[in-house]
């Protein structure tokens, strides 16, 4: 007759195995430090691969101090990632871009409803933590914004999903300021319903909390933060009829106040900042590219190489880290420039294009982060 264990022998028996598997080594024969660093030196997206290989390595690799030490040896590298849909069916990926290797990775399913619009979410990123927030959008099935806050944490390859906005948003601007991300304006519950308030998300808190609004709601953005502020416009349009408007948030005091007129006059295209540079991509003619002189409240054309037009169609977008700027095109073909500054003050740049697979000839992205990895 089988003779059932007692309570106390199972807990017993769970103790022992939770033990082992604690003192299981990470590499047999190996010290765990030196096998910790041959984990650290597994290039992304790998390291969250390998997690199912053993409970110790899924525990090394979760660990907050693992990432820790992927940073102190520099060993996180830039990798583009890329938000992209498919013109004809809208089914949205996100897509990450090693520009060493020219290989790309397919990120897991971003955890929100499937009928949305791609361009209603706003992205941003904290590039050295290695997250990517994607916020609010709207569904295209009710036409209603959402306030959601998702995140993907590049050291574990997963997406989750944070405290929610406290205003439904889409088509609006985001970016990120000593490490919280800032929410701006966009459409509430219609396209014409536009929104002034501003919100600031804190990660190490979880929360949402309003900061001052703006005196007015903005038709179409473009935003980038340089040294401490961020900077939210209009940008032109077609046909050209109404003059730009833009305003400038000091996130240390706290106020808004208007965008210099050459500033707003000139951001004619898409923005990205580098090294506390404010560059754009026209988005006209041969798509140019200028860089913006505070001093002088105007706009310079980027000398160099010419943007490699014939390899890149419209719509764009745009980021950039370390003196290059990561431009991805429709069928997201990238084109990588690396950006001089002269001793005479003015800029130029150098392109190389990164040509995307055939199977993403359909689709179009609708925004890019760079994120260390």
């Amino acid at each position: 007759m089988a003779v059932s264990k007692s309570s106390s022998s199972k807990q017993q028996d769970n103790y022992d195995q939770d033990n082992h598997k604690k003192s299981e080594p990470l590499i047999p024969g190996l010290p765990d430090e030196i096998a910790e660093l041959c984990l650290l030196y597994l290039p992304y997206p790998y390291q969250s691969l390998v997690r199912s290989v053993s409970c110790s390595w899924n525990r090394a690799i979760t660990d907050p101090g693992f990432l820790l030490s992927k940073r102190s040896l520099a060993l996180s590298l830039p990798y583009l990632f890329v938000f992209a849909f498919h013109k004809s069916t809208a089914r949205i990926q996100w897509q990450a871009l090693d520009p060493r290797s020219g290989r790309w990775f397919k990120l897991p399913s971003m955890p929100c409803p499937k009928a949305v619009c791609p361009p209603g979410f706003a992205c941003t990123s904290i590039p050295r933590q290695g997250q990517l927030y994607v916020l609010g959008g709207m569904r295209s099935d009710t036409e209603t914004s959402m306030q959601s806050t998702i995140v993907y944490t590049a050291s574990t390859n997963q997406w989750s999903i944070a405290s929610s906005m406290i205003t439904p948003r889409s088509f609006f601007a985001a970016g990120n300021f000593n490490g919280k991300v800032i929410a701006v304006g966009g459409s509430g519950t219609g396209y014409n319903d536009s929104i002034t308030s501003v919100e600031c998300y804190d990660p190490q808190k979880d929360t949402w909390d309003f900061v001052a609004k703006m005196s007015m709601g903005l038709a179409r953005y473009d935003s980038a933060v340089v040294g401490s502020k961020m900077y939210v416009t209009e940008g032109w349009t077609w046909p050209f009829m109404f003059s730009p408007r833009g305003g400038v948030y000091d996130p240390e005091n706290d106020t808004w106040q208007e965008m210099k007129d050459g500033m707003k006059e000139g951001w004619t295209g898409v923005s990205v900042v580098v090294g506390d540079r404010l560059f754009v991509i026209s988005e006209h003619g041969d798509c140019p590219m200028k860089v913006y002189i505070a001093d002088h409240d105007a706009w310079q054309y980027v000398g160099g190489d010419r943007f490699p037009r014939e390899a890149m169609r419209r719509p764009f977008a745009v980021n950039g880290v370390e003196g290059k700027i990561y431009v991805v095109s429709s069928g997201l073909n990238v084109a990588i420039g690396t950006v001089f500054e002269g001793q005479n003050g003015e800029f130029s740049a150098e392109w190389e294009v990164v040509a995307a697979p055939k199977a993403f000839h359909d689709f179009s992205p609708s925004n890019c982060q760079v994120l260390y990895a």
